[in-house]
C-alpha cells in the first residue's frame, strides 16, 4: 500500500501525537521512520539484564498537563498506558549536604522553605499563585499555540484590553527578566534559589539568559502541581500504545525506512521517496518532524523553497550538548537526607553561580569542572523497571560542549575536540566522584554503568544535532515566531501541504507534543 491522505515522517512524540489525532478522523496516515523502532527521543533498552532503562527522555509532566493527553487519554489508557507520579518530585543537594525537596502540597513546601528563610516560603506561595492567577493563560497560549493565528491573536487582543498598555508591556518586560534576577530578588535562602535555578537547563536556557525567569517559573509551578509521571514498565509503553491506537484506526507505521526525499508538483507536497527506493503519495499533506537542515538542505529540492529560506536553515543554531549515564543498582542508593530517598528527580549542584558558571564553561567550549547533576530516580515511582530490590538512576548532563576546546578543571586531555569514548568515561568517572560524596554506598551496589556521550546521542536520533538534546538552540532569539524561521508562518512551509514539526519548532522541545497537536488539528 503506497497511497495514504497523510504522511509523518520520524516518530518522535510530535509526529505520534499527529498520527493518532489523524487517524482517528478516519485520515489515512503513514507514519515512517528510518530508525529501527518508533519513539524518537523515547527508547526504552534492556542495558542489563531485568533493567528497563529510559535512555533519552523520560519524563511527562508536558505531555500530562497538555492538549494532547487531554485527547488522547483514553485511547492511550485503553490500549495499555499507565502513569506512575509521586508527591515528592523533585529536590537539590548542594556539595555541603544542605538539600530541600519539593512537595506537591504547598503547605509542605512552605514549612520547608519558611525554615531555610524567614519569608521564602510565602514568597514561593505568591510567585506561583501570580503566576497562575495573572499570567498562566496568556503564558500558556502563546507557547501552546500557532502564534500566527486568529486564535493567538484573539488572546492578545483580549489581555491587552483587560492589562491596558501599561500592564502589558510591564508582562512584556517582567517575561524578559532571567532567572538569576528572578531568584534574587524573591528569595534569600541559596538551597531554594538551588532547587529552582537547574530547572532552566531542562527548557535549554541558562539562568542568565533572558526569559529564563519565566520558563523557570512554568517548570517549577508545573513541577509543583502536577508532579513528574513516568510511564509504567518504561517509555516504550507509551510507544507502544500510541502504535496500537494508531493501528484500530486502520493507520500505518513503518520502521528501518529512511525517508531520502519530499516530492513536490503543481507548488504542493506530494509524497516521499525512502532510501530503498519506494515512493509513497499523499493526498492532503506531509508532515516532517526532523531539524531545518534536514528539511531544507536534504529533503526539499533547492527549486522548492526560496534561497534566503534555505540559507536561514542552514543557520539554524544548535545548543549545549548532553550525555547520560545509566546506573543498575543491586538496591536503592542511600542518601544522607532519607527525604531524597523517595525523590523522583534531584539536582546536585552548587547553586545559582555553580549553574551559571557550568553553563558559562560549555559555551566557551569547555569541559566544566563541576556540571549540575541530574539524578533521576526512575524505580521510585515504578520498581517494575529493575528486579525485585533493584534501583536504577538516571543521570543527564546538560552543561557540555558540542566540541570540546579545553577542560575547565585542567584534568582530562581533549585531543582533537571529539566526544571520543574514552572521555566521555573520563568525564563519567568525574560525575561519579561527586555523587559518592552524597551517595557513599554507590559504587558497591553497582550492577553495571552505561555511558551515552554527545555523539551517541545524535546516532540515537539524527535530530539532536552534536548531542543538543533539544534540537536547537532555546535563548529567545531562537524562540516563538524565531522558531524555526521568522520567514515561515506557525508549521507551513513555501511548499502547500507540507508541515513541519518537532522540538526545532515552536513551542520546541519537550514530551508535550504540542506541534504535532497542532497540525493535526489544522488537517482535522
Amino acid at each position: 500500500m503506497s497511497n495514504f491522505d497523510v504522511i509523518i515522517v520520524g516518530s518522535g512524540i510530535n509526529s505520534l501525537v499527529c498520527a493518532a489525532m489523524l487517524a482517528k478522523s478516519d485520515a489515512k496516515v503513514a507514519l515512517i521512520e528510518g530508525n529501527d523502532q518508533l519513539g524518537g527521543c523515547i527508547r526504552t533498552e534492556e542495558l542489563f539484564p531485568g533493567y528497563h532503562h529510559d535512555v533519552l527522555s523520560s519524563w511527562y509532566p508536558l505531555f500530562v498537563g497538555g492538549p494532547a493527553y487531554a485527547e488522547l487519554a483514553d485511547d492511550l489508557h485503553r490500549e495499555g498506558l499507565e502513569f506512575a507520579n509521586t508527591e515528592t518530585p523533585t529536590g537539590v543537594i548542594l556539595p555541603g549536604g544542605e538539600s530541600l525537596v519539593l512537595s506537591t502540597d504547598s503547605s509542605t513546601n512552605h514549612k520547608r522553605m519558611e525554615a531555610l528563610a524567614k519569608g521564602d516560603g510565602f514568597a514561593f506561595t505568591q510567585a506561583l499563585d501570580s503566576f497562575f492567577s495573572n499570567d498562566a493563560n496568556l503564558t500558556f497560549g502563546l507557547i501552546g499555540g500557532d502564534l500566527r493565528h486568529r486564535s493567538t491573536i484573539g488572546l492578545l487582543a483580549k489581555e491587552l484590553r483587560a492589562r491596558r498598555l501599561g500592564g502589558t508591556i510591564e508582562f512584556a518586560g517582567s517575561a524578559l527578566e532571567s532567572c538569576r534576577s528572578w531568584l534574587e530578588r524573591a528569595f534569600d535562602s541559596e538551597v531554594l534559589r538551588a532547587l529552582i535555578a537547574p530547572w532552566v537547563l531542562h527548557a535549554g536556557l541558562g539562568p542568565d539568559d533572558a526569559n529564563s525567569g519565566l520558563m523557570g517559573k512554568v517548570i517549577i509551578g508545573s513541577v509543583a502541581t502536577g508532579g513528574l509521571p513516568v510511564v509504567v514498565g518504561g517509555s516504550h509503553k507509551i510507544v507502544e500504545a500510541f502504535s496500537r491506537v494508531i493501528s484500530a484506526n486502520e493507520g500505518t507505521t513503518m520502521t528501518g525506512t529512511r525517508v531520502v526525499k519530499v516530492l513536490t508538483g503543481r507548488g504542493r507536497a506530494q509524497g516521499v521517496v525512502t532510501a530503498d527506493g519506494r515512493r509513497f503519495d499523499a493526498k492532503r499533506a506531509v508532515v516532517c518532524n526532523v531539524t531545518p537542515q534536514q528539511l531544507y538542505g536534504n529533503l526539499l529540492s533547492a527549486d522548492d523553497s526560496p534561497p534566503a529560506l534555505v540559507q536561514n536553515a542552514k543557520q539554524f543554531r544548535y545548543g549545549r550538548a548532553a550525555m547520560q549515564i545509566h546506573y543498575a543498582l543491586e538496591r536503592p542508593p542511600t542518601w544522607a537526607n532519607n527525604d531524597l530517598a523517595q525523590t523522583a528527580m534531584i539536582h546536585l549542584t552548587p547553586g545559582l553561580n555553580g549553574v551559571s558558571r557550568a553553563v558559562n564553561e560549555a559555551i566557551r567550549g569547555l569541559l566544566p569542572a563541576e556540571a549540575t547533576i541530574v539524578v533521576g530516580q526512575p524505580t521510585v515511582l515504578d520498581p517494575t523497571r529493575a528486579p525485585m530490590g533493584g534501583a536504577i538512576l538516571w543521570i543527564q548532563l546538560q552543561e557540555l560542549p558540542r566540541t570540546i576546546l579545553g577542560d575547565a578543571a585542567g584534568e582530562i586531555d581533549v585531543g582533537d575536540g571529539s566526544w571520543t569514548s574514552e572521555i566521555a568515561e573520563r568525564y563519567a568517572d568525574r560525575i561519579e566522584d561527586r555523587l559518592v560524596l552524597h551517595l557513599p554506598d554507590l559504587r558497591s551496589i553497582i550492577v553495571g554503568r552505561k555511558v551515552l556521550s554527545p555523539q551517541q546521542l545524535e546516532a540515537l536520533n539524527p535530530n539532536l544535532v552534536g548531542g543538543d538534546p533539544y534540537s536547537g538552540a532555546c535563548t529567545l532569539d531562537q524562540s516563538l515566531l524565531w522558531r524555526p524561521s521568522a520567514m515561515t508562518k506557525n508549521h507551513s512551509t513555501p511548499v502547500k501541504s507540507l508541515y513541519h514539526i518537532g522540538a526545532s519548532t515552536h513551542p520546541g522541545p519537550g514530551l508535550g507534543g504540542a506541534s504535532g497537536y497542532l497540525v493535526a488539528s489544522a488537517l482535522r
